[in-house]
């Protein structure tokens, strides 16, 4: 006897924009034969658009798509990104630089920075012994050398492109490989009465599109995971406040570098974004320490080139849906959750979302095992960025203005005091289930932060005699090779220039 047919046979995405059509996209590309796709968005409802930077897991989910990068980059106004330099954080007039990538290979049993919290008085900054920032610093960029000998095998990249040009890029991908684009706004969502699962969706002329399997890209709305099956929010915004945003574009300025800015200002911080076409910019804010109209010119006031709008506004809730995946409901990207763009996880939480259900992806039977452990999943990616993102709040020493005085002071989670305390007592970096950031990450808000520790690791006492020359041969070999790479300009105009 012939088994029933359980196989999800049609999917029914709600909403475009990035989130939309990168789960298109890779839902067209894995599904090839018997799915048919759908995507329903509306020409009237604008994308939030923040996302402009991204981390270098983006390029495992393009590379998995067979797109070119080069002609990804063109299509995309597309830049470079090495990493983050963040301005004013731990105090006024301090830097650092968050950098993809490592800081050299481990030296003599130990890692780089042990060497060099041993001899930090009388060595180079650590930015120096990181080839991201040797490069970076410089304005030059060029790939990681497949040679693990080389020191330019240690850093790593990301893009920074236009998130609306991306999106349009995906689309036509998609179409290609047969997802349906509909175009309207959902009016009414029906319940399927037995099991509570989404049955259809009715448009606003009347059309009424049912589907196995829905993907709510709808944006803060979270039209189908929360609007229709109240899932749910948890909110953050006790540890992290900023609950608003401004943005606007500037002019592109002879400072075309490859990585990303955030200036810690009075009441948040400030993001800097180079494209091929323009650079973006906006200013991530607390409503409860200064006015819109105030932190619109504040934005303004501090940008390098000739704004090319009006400042955008944004208003969010830091937090993540109670459930990621409800029924037969999964929510991706801000209709799953909101994660200020700190550290350019916007884009990757989308993709990591599209993984995870295309490794758990169900049948119509939606057994709650797999959804279970999808959630967990998820639960865990989001609560590891939120400890990430914490820290840059709570290391701060700054106590020129109210937001930062909170953030010194206010309680944090447990998960975070443990890796804190770790690295105060032996500057040891400890990772825990679905940590997103490594190392190097955690590594460059702690030293960065000035969060040193009281010791450092008890074997270094055996091993330091050799440790200060090789740190400063590093340093050194680093610089050379980043003189060697082309500008970050020349790069581009050489492989992936845009067709303006």
């Amino acid at each position: 006897m012939d088994k029933p047919d359980r196989a999800i046979r049609s999917i029914l995405i709600v909403g475009g924009g990035s989130a939309g059509w990168m789960a298109a996209a890779a839902l067209s590309n894995s599904l090839s034969e018997g799915c048919d796709i759908t995507l329903i968005e509306s020409e009237e409802i604008g994308t939030v658009g923040v996302g402009e930077a991204t981390i270098p897991p983006i390029k495992t989910f393009n590379q998995s798509l067979g797109i070119d990068e080069r002609e990804f980059v063109a299509r995309t106004q597309g830049s470079f990104k090495l990493g983050i330099q963040f301005v004013d954080w731990a105090k006024l007039g301090n830097s650092y630089f968050h950098p993809f990538g490592t800081y050299g290979r481990p030296f003599d049993m130990l890692p780089v920075h042990q060497h060099w919290l041993h001899h930090r008085h009388e060595a180079a900054p650590l930015d120096d012994h990181c080839m991201a920032w040797a490069a970076a610093k410089r304005g030059r960029f060029a790939p990681p050398s497949p040679d693990q000998r080389s020191v330019l095998s240690t850093h790593e990249y990301a893009y920074h492109f236009d998130a609306g040009l991306y999106a349009k890029f995906l689309r036509a991908y998609s179409e290609e490989r047969g997802v349906t684009r509909v175009e309207g706004k959902v009016a009414d969502v029906t319940l399927n009465g037995e099991t509570g699962h989404v049955a259809s969706v009715t448009m606003g002329d009347g059309r009424v599109l049912a589907a196995d399997l829905f993907i709510d890209c709808s944006g803060f709305r979270g039209l189908l995971i929360e609007g229709a099956l109240k899932t749910g929010y948890e909110e953050w915004t006790h540890w992290l406040p900023c609950d608003r945003a401004m943005a606007v574009p500037c002019a592109s300025t002879p400072d075309f570098t490859p990585y990303t800015r955030s200036t810690a200002r009075e009441a948040g911080w400030q993001w800097r974004i180079p494209l091929q076409h323009r650079t973006g910019n906006g200013y991530v804010y607390s409503s409860q320490q200064i006015s819109d109209d105030r932190a619109a010119e504040t934005l303004l006031a501090n940008l390098d080139g000739k704004a090319l709008a009006d400042p955008r506004p944004l208003r969010f809730t830091t937090g993540m849906r109670r459930k990621f995946w409800n029924k037969n409901v999964v929510a991706i990207g801000l209709a799953s959750g909101f994660m200020e763009p700190l550290e350019s996880t916007s884009i990757h939480l989308i993709q990591a979302g599209i993984a995870k259900l295309l490794a758990l992806f169900p049948d119509r039977d939606f057994d709650p095992m797999v959804v279970d452990e999808y959630n967990r999943i998820a639960t865990n990616e989001y609560e590891r960025i939120r400890d990430f993102l914490i820290l840059h709040y709570k290391l701060t020493t700054r106590d020129d203005a109210e937001l930062w005085r909170y953030c010194a002071a206010m309680s944090i989670p447990d998960t975070l005091i443990w890796k804190i305390d770790h690295f105060r007592r032996y500057g040891r970096l400890l990772a825990r289930d679905a940590d997103l950031f490594g190392e190097a990450s955690w590594l460059a808000v702690h030293v960065g932060q000035h969060n040193f520790p009281e010791r450092g690791d008890p074997l270094i006492d055996y091993r330091a005699p050799k440790g200060r020359e090789w740190l400063a041969r590093l340093a050194q070999v680093m610089a050379a090779e980043a003189d060697k790479m082309p500008t970050h300009q020349a790069f581009i105009d050489q492989h992936c220039k845009a067709a303006f």
